[in-house]
């Protein structure tokens, strides 16, 4: 299991839909209006530093929810969409004179490259390749991108899949992502990186005669094997660089080409979240760490800067902060960017006056463009330009303003072993001091995951109907250090399960909830934590559990990528008791409280085995319970009319077991 996925976060963190004009100020949330936010992401400022391009999700319809591709004129602030097809278009990426924009794009029934002139015109699809991954790069010349695709079906291939003669040998079969080398005016491809290499990031050296890489050699390994290499474009010769232990992603080349920097983690896992920097001649191994003992918080994402140094944004508690970073490890904190920054791109000019420099000089000066959203407030584009206080200039959501939302109330509460734990609280619009409330406590996913100052729909429709509602970022959760992390390995169910019952204790002695009317629900790890509450108290109601986790053990054998649960617990074949001891199946003969089990029938982070487990055995025991599947679905649910369920259902079974009559 990992951290709630990008999809998922569109279905947790929020969609809804738009307000119709001349709607009142105060338009209640509903499960239907629920479905429509513009989600923002991938910001990419052209060379000129004049226009940013980025990629917008509509809401969903039917069974897509489609991305295109804008443009925001910073001397304008003007933003407009820069690609119209019938279908979807991301990734974008800007030549290096700003002249063209490459991106894929599913416009022609595959995800393929495409370029299309930077004052827009028509797109010329430039590869024939599928794309894998998002991985679009262009060579410093201009001349060439870099794309990481499937390497093409042989006829006999193409001819067994058409008689449906396709039996599949697991690993030996599987296409994973290569490296190509597209040459944009012939529209032909080269495959670059041949089996058995997988690739996973790769980036241009200022030379235009190597590409540096996150990839492995390994791919069929159930463990995490990713080095750092180097590729020549004359002849693919690869070289290695470094082999960090654990997950590493992010990697981004120096402005002079001498060093590369990339996010990954001090003790081998669970979750990258120091920034390294390393000299490209291999002499330093993984290379030295940034971050780990000055900032100690999850990288989210940074950018070299001109001047050598390195702008990083970091999560911490519900909230985003910026640091500049030297390249010898000193840090300084930047005055905070506005709400909840969830990903940012500076501007090498000042509004077009004077010679390119630096964004960022000793923190000082720096212009940057933000995505920036609270709980109460839709994503949009913000600018600080010269170091000046941010300001909003993008009204993607602007029908968005009238909707009632709740700001939440941010908690800070001791748990059974002194150790603080933060939590937001939401409470009812008009709620008065001293009536008691129904209280849904919500678990995130993870357990490497946060709740943060962003929308999040199943608390904010909850609140709406008259239920207080507890986000807990208990031990295990990111934004508090590395340490925090590590206080539940070995121990998922243990101090993460008591930190959140500390919580729920605050709130009835601070008689805010009522015991007789407690819930408790989440997706992913946040599913796990509902089934493992139902088997170790009788104090909910009422509980959800989306995609959760009920035998670790089996867990570990059937979902993707199993190095994640690999380092909070070894291997079930050699330790089994620390996952039979962490299973909520092997307590389930003490549940009694009424569960709704939500499943993606596709699901390979949390195989639909889990939620089915879990189902049969709450049966036997006459447990109150539903299990509800969602065809076609994987771990986040995509389709408009299966979110739309998710939302009503879960919406429903609180209002039965803990309003009853509502």
């Amino acid at each position: 299991m990992r951290h709630v996925p990008l999809i998922l976060r569109a279905l947790l963190f929020g969609l809804v839909l738009p307000a119709a004009a001349g709607e009142p100020a105060t338009t209640p949330l509903t499960a239907e209006r629920a479905l429509g936010l513009r989600r923002i992401e991938d910001l990419r400022v052209a060379p000129s530093g004049d226009r940013v391009a980025f990629t917008v999700s509509e809401p969903p319809r039917g069974d897509r929810s489609d991305r295109h591709i804008w443009v925001l004129d910073l001397r304008t602030r003007r933003a407009r969409r820069f690609t119209n097809s019938a279908k979807s278009e991301w990734s974008p990426r800007w030549s290096p004179d700003g002249g063209r924009l490459a991106f894929l794009s599913d416009r022609d029934g595959k995800e393929r490259l495409w370029v299309m002139r930077g004052d827009a015109g028509e797109a010329e699809r430039v590869s024939e390749e599928e794309a894998e991954g998002d991985g679009v790069e262009w060579s410093p010349d201009g001349q060439t991108i870099a794309y990481l695709a499937k390497q093409a079906k042989t006829d006999l291939e193409e001819k067994r899949e058409k008689e449906k003669d396709d039996a599949r040998v697991v690993d030996r079969d599987d296409r994973p992502a290569r490296l190509f080398l597209v040459d944009v005016a012939a529209k032909t491809s080269r495959l670059l990186t041949p089996a058995p290499w997988k690739v996973k990031e790769a980036r241009w050296l200022p030379d235009g005669a190597h590409l540096v890489l996150i990839a492995t050699d390994h791919p069929e390994s159930d463990q995490w094997t990713d080095r750092l290499l180097s590729v020549a474009i004359a002849g693919g010769a690869i070289k290695p660089i470094a082999s960090p232990v654990g997950p590493i992603r992010e990697l981004r080349v120096a402005p002079d080409g001498r060093s590369a920097a990339y996010i990954g983690s001090r003790s081998g896992g669970p979750e990258p979240e120091d920034l390294f920097v390393l000299p490209l001649d291999g002499t330093a191994g993984p290379g030295r760490n940034l971050t780990g003992e000055r900032i100690d918080r999850l990288v989210e994402e940074f950018e070299w800067q001109p001047d050598g140094a390195l702008l990083v944004l970091v999560q911490t508690g519900f909230s985003s902060r910026l640091y500049s970073v030297s390249a010898a490890g000193a840090s300084a904190a930047l005055p905070d960017p506005p709400a909840t920054t969830t990903s940012f791109a500076t501007l090498p000019t000042m509004e077009g006056r004077g010679p390119r420099a630096s964004s960022v000089a000793g923190g000082a000066g720096r212009s940057a463009v933000y995505i920036v959203e609270r709980s109460d407030a839709p994503p949009e584009i913000w600018i600080a330009r010269g170091g000046a206080v941010p300001e909003q200039v993008t009204r993607l959501n602007a029908d968005w303003g009238g909707t009632s939302l709740v700001r939440p109330e941010i908690l800070r509460y001791p748990s059974f072993d002194g150790t603080t734990i933060e939590a937001a609280l939401l409470l009812p619009p008009g709620s008065k001091r001293g009536v008691t409330l129904p209280l849904v406590v919500l678990a995130h996913g993870g357990p490497t995951g946060r709740w943060s100052d962003r929308f999040e729909p199943w608390g904010q429709l909850l609140a709406a109907q008259g239920f207080a509602v507890l986000y807990p970022n208990v031990r295990g959760s990111t934004g508090y250090g590395h340490r925090f992390i590590a206080l539940n390995r070995g121990d998922w169910g243990g101090g993460d399960f008591k930190d959140l019952m500390a919580g729920v204790d605050v709130l009835i002695a601070r008689g805010v909830a009522d015991p007789g009317r407690l819930g408790i629900g989440g997706w992913s790890y946040g599913g796990y934590m509902a089934m493992w509450a139902v088997t170790q108290t009788s104090r909910f109601r009422a509980a959800v559990a989306g995609a959760g986790l009920s035998n670790l053990a089996s867990e570990f054998g059937t979902e993707d990528e199993p190095a994640y649960d690999e380092w909070f617990y070894g291997l079930p074949y050699e330790a089994p008791e620390g996952f039979a001891r962490s299973s909520p199946l092997a307590h389930v003969k003490s549940a009694r409280t009424p569960t709704l089990i939500l499943q993606g029938e596709a699901d390979v982070v949390d195989p639909i085995g889990q939620s089915q487990e879990f189902y049969r055995a709450l049966k036997r025991y006459g447990v109150p319970a539903e299990f509800v599947v969602y065809p076609r679905e994987g771990h986040g649910p995509r389709e408009e009319k299966h979110q739309l369920d998710i939302l009503t259902r879960v919406l429903g079974w609180y209002q039965n077991y803990l309003k009853p009559g509502s």
